[in-house]
């Protein structure tokens, strides 16, 4: 029997708490410790989850030998760090979305983990949300003839945590938010046998003038083609700016037939409410009245099937399904999404040198 792997887990914000209920559902693994900056909220966070050591500073974390893995789970702006102490100490890491907010720190990330001899995860889940991947089986089996255009939506009023609104920590908007996720998705989609070869990009801001620098509102249009010439086509909708909830859809078309997965209200329950109710992930900004409550939901976005990858493959010595590499290869195409916003242009890709920029949306400036 396979050994259990040891997590250690590096953050104890929202999205700690969602890769900790997806954790109920995968085998052979346990959390044996969690980092976080506030000493009161780390305890709180480590009884509460039955963790059964906490620590202040996330460095004693990935020294400890209790310690197997490391889930990076902070704001974006310290991924890399995080990620590169972890592999020194020779831990295998999973990244949450974005990989890091530089080429140059993804470069580096995936450098030192293939010279550490540990493995180096992406963290994409909607690469194995059960009706995202159902939708790429058919296609992969000729369900729906020559693939030529793909679309992922992901739609709702803004972040959960603050430092999302700071882009030098955060890196962009909705774009960089959630754009990831249905880069991550057309290349999982298509498979190496398609690349990207332009990108087309708006950036915009509606309700968040205030709030944040960055855009709230996002359309992008990348352009793959195979080594015939074939084009694919795949349109990425991203946005902040919508009120009443979250929405969470993908298309595939082809040439015989056309197929529509519907992440969260195509499996959740018709509620009223007047007092309304608690929700967990949802970004609603309201359950009073009508909404949609929707059940399993950290399973329906693929969180626990992620997880289950990761950890076997520790247990098998492979690769996770995504890795370090695919995390880079979603990071050029937000770069090449800012750039073309920025000087309203295709974008050719893969991209000429971006040096020196500081995070992705430095590449693009709103006008209002």
């Amino acid at each position: 029997m396979a050994r259990e792997v040891r997590l250690g887990l590096v953050g104890s914000g929202f999205v700690a708490g969602v890769h900790l209920q997806a954790l109920r559902e995968v085998r052979g693994v346990r959390v044996t410790r969690v980092a976080s900056r506030d000493p009161e909220h780390g305890a709180a966070f480590a009884q509460a989850h039955g963790i059964p050591a906490w620590d202040r500073d996330w460095r004693s974390l990935v020294q400890a030998q209790d310690v197997d893995a490391v889930l990076v789970l902070v704001p974006n702006d310290l991924h890399a760090n995080v990620a590169m102490e972890a592999i020194a100490a020779r831990k295998h890491v999973l990244v949450e979305k974005p990989m890091a907010l530089t080429l140059e720190e993804a470069d580096a990330m995936i450098a030192a983990a293939r010279a550490a001899g540990v493995w180096l995860g992406y963290g994409e889940q909607l690469c194995f949300a059960p009706k995202y991947e159902r939708l790429r089986e058919l296609a992969a089996e000729g369900a729906f003839g020559r693939v030529y255009h793909l679309r992922q939506a992901e739609k709702h009023s803004g972040p959960h945590s603050p430092w999302f609104w700071d882009v030098r920590r955060s890196g962009g908007g909705a774009l960089m938010d959630m754009g990831c996720h249905a880069f991550g998705w057309f290349r999982w989609v298509l498979g190496a046998r398609y690349r990207p070869v332009e990108v087309l990009c708006r950036c915009d801001r509606h309700m968040h003038r205030e709030r944040t620098e960055g855009e709230d509102h996002a359309l992008a249009l990348v352009t793959f083609a195979d080594a015939s010439g074939e084009l694919v086509t795949a349109q990425a909708e991203e946005s902040w700016a919508k009120p009443g909830g979250m929405d969470d859809r993908a298309e595939i078309h082809g040439t015989g037939g056309v197929g529509y997965a519907d992440l969260l209200q195509g499996s959740s329950n018709l509620v009223y409410s007047e007092a309304g109710y608690g929700y967990s992930v949802e970004k609603a900004g309201s359950t009073r009245g009508w909404s949609f409550a929707l059940p399993e939901e950290v399973h329906q976005q693929g969180y626990p099937h992620e997880l289950q990858d990761f950890v076997s493959a520790i247990a098998e010595d492979r690769p996770p399904r995504q890795t370090g590499e695919d995390g880079r290869a979603v990071l050029e195409l937000l770069l090449g999404a800012y750039r073309s916003a920025g000087r309203g242009a295709v974008e050719r890709l893969p991209l000429e040198a971006v040096a020196n920029v500081p995070y992705p949306a430095a590449l693009w400036r709103p006008t209002t």
